[in-house]
């Protein structure tokens, strides 16, 4: 029977803990500057912009060269 690779396990550990770290001080930091995190919605609700930027021709209109 092998035996338990407590090396692999402890660093898999150490990653799980520094990467809860890391968002937790991300989200910190985005409640300070009042910027809305990942979980708070923010402006992406999967809606299309109201107007296509300006240097994209609209569908079916053959680009100019």
């Amino acid at each position: 029977m092998a035996t338990p690779n407590y090396g692999y396990e402890k660093r898999q550990k150490e990653l799980a803990k520094k990467k809860k770290k890391e968002e937790k001080l991300k989200h910190k930091a985005d409640r300070k500057t009042g910027a809305p995190g990942e979980e708070g919605g923010g402006e992406d609700n999967g809606q299309p912009d109201a107007l296509p930027p300006e240097n994209i021709p609209p569908s079916g209109v053959p680009a100019q060269s």
